[in-house]
């Protein structure tokens, strides 16, 4: 018992007979290795099979597991309304993985269902694999905002429960690759669309999951990723075993990259627990970086880790660099663990009697009252990296054209609504997309609006 085997799979309802109307037939690799899956899965009889899909529920900070005993769909949207699925739920499996994530104080379980319909990256892998074989049960999946670590921790917990519940259990991991991958495909093409299709296939190829960590957010935003953290979840269902790998097919011939892999599971390998490593590199790193830390860092950082664990907010010592308690200025702090944001709050212009106690507040607002995430918890803190921006003067502009997203900070006000976005962030470097942005902050729809902006000194 346990897990069987995992895969990579793609679903573009195109591939569906009834839907493709024989315009499959371009991607005829594609539906050859699928068959191919089927049949493995047909001769693995597994008790259940858990897909873990980008069209499932969604939620920010979150994973939606499928509640219920059953669940329904067809290919109707897509002009097949024949084509139809009615699956029955793993409900104990479920269950066992809902526990182990409240245990785990884990943010995963069946709260939250918006639509029980069953979605395109779900029924897609169905179609082929009911061809073959249907005495299975299905645990369906959704992927969330959070980080990538998070996602890997998720794959953790699912093979913990299959081991629990004692069942055979096939996963899959539901998923394009780049969808941006031709000049006349239904996304375009981009440089970061070819560069992420050559690059995913070598990892998902030669089962290097500890890169799927590391791929620059710009990259995978401009690529029209798909499938990227359903992959990382079935990378963590995998953790710490030794896999063998076979990759059945790669074609991008619509524009939209499909690549079918499989993963059998193998002998237990300490060097492939990538979680556990990847915290463990992090830890240093960050201990590293505050070593060397100037004041406003330690500053913002002892704030937080303070307030979190006591409720206390610390003293401005007299020992710190003169600047922070002579002068004022607005300030900006802002928390990223693992890559993505976490927290941020700041100030356009001086609050409190000097940059010092600013830093303090903003800190704190910073890491518990930003209404986009939830309070940073304790456990969090050693994984905490802070950077805090103190603000220059703030300068009335005239055309955009006086603007650089590198060096300005930028300000979109009107009478009564204002949105601020600092400069040189990951993934912004033009002016078009700053004000873009700094508008949507705002809730300013309309084109009459007045700009400022702004540099930036930034303690990183």
């Amino acid at each position: 018992m346990g897990l069987l085997k995992t895969y990579v799979l793609p679903h573009p309802p195109l591939i569906v007979k009834e839907v493709g109307n024989g315009s499959e037939e371009k991607v005829i690799k594609t539906i050859e290795a699928y068959k191919k899956v089927a049949d493995e899965i047909a001769n693995l009889k597994p008790n259940t099979i858990i897909i873990s899909s980008p069209h499932a529920q969604i939620y920010n900070d979150y994973f939606h597991i499928s509640p219920n005993s059953n669940a329904t769909g067809s290919f109707e949207q897509f002009g097949a309304k024949e084509v139809t699925f009615n699956e029955t739920y793993d409900e104990e499996l479920v269950r066992e993985i809902s526990q182990i994530a409240k245990e785990r104080n884990f943010p995963a379980g069946t709260f939250g269902e918006k639509d029980p319909n069953l979605d395109h990256g779900t029924m897609v892998p169905l179609y082929f694999i009911e061809q073959k074989y249907k005495d299975f049960k299905l645990v369906r999946i959704g992927l969330s905002n959070l980080t990538e670590i998070d996602h890997y921790q998720l794959g953790e917990i699912i093979k913990e429960a299959i081991d629990k519940t004692n069942r055979k259990v096939v996963y899959i991991a539901s998923g394009d690759l780049s969808h941006r991958l031709q000049p006349d495909g239904p996304y375009g093409i981009t440089n970061e669309g070819i560069e992420y299709e050559k690059k995913i296939m070598d990892d998902l190829s030669n089962a290097r999951f500890n890169n799927l960590f590391n791929y620059d957010e710009k990259l995978l935003k401009n690529a029209g990723i798909c499938g990227h953290h359903s992959f990382i979840i079935m990378s963590g269902v995998l953790d710490g075993l030794n896999v063998e790998v076979e990759t059945l097919s790669h074609e991008d011939i619509t524009g939209v990259g499909y690549g079918i892999c499989t993963y059998t599971p193998k002998e237990e390998n300490s060097l492939r627990r990538f979680r556990k490593i990847y915290l463990e590199n992090e830890l240093k790193r960050l201990e590293e970086k505050y070593l060397k830390s100037d004041d406003y860092i330690k500053l913002a950082r002892n704030t937080i880790i303070e307030y979190i664990k006591t409720g206390n907010i610390i003293p401005v010592l007299e020992d710190i660099n003169s600047e922070l308690i002579n002068k004022k200025a607005g300030v900006f702090v802002s928390i990223h663990k693992f890559g993505k944001l976490r927290g941020c709050i700041g100030t356009i212009i001086p609050t409190r009697k000097n940059i010092a106690t600013e830093i303090i507040y903003n800190a704190i607002s910073a890491s518990t009252n930003d209404n986009r995430f939830n309070p940073i918890e304790i456990d969090e803190l050693p994984y905490l990296d802070v950077k805090v921006d103190v603000l220059g003067p703030i300068e009335d502009i005239d055309s955009r054209e006086e603007l650089n997203p590198k060096k300005y900070g930028v300000i979109v006000y009107t009478d009564n609504k204002r949105g601020l976005l600092l400069p040189d962030l990951n993934g912004i470097d033009t002016i078009e997309k700053q004000i873009e942005i700094a508008k949507r902050k705002a809730n300013i729809t309309f084109e009459n609006y007045k700009l400022q902006r702004f540099e930036v000194i930034r303690h990183k």
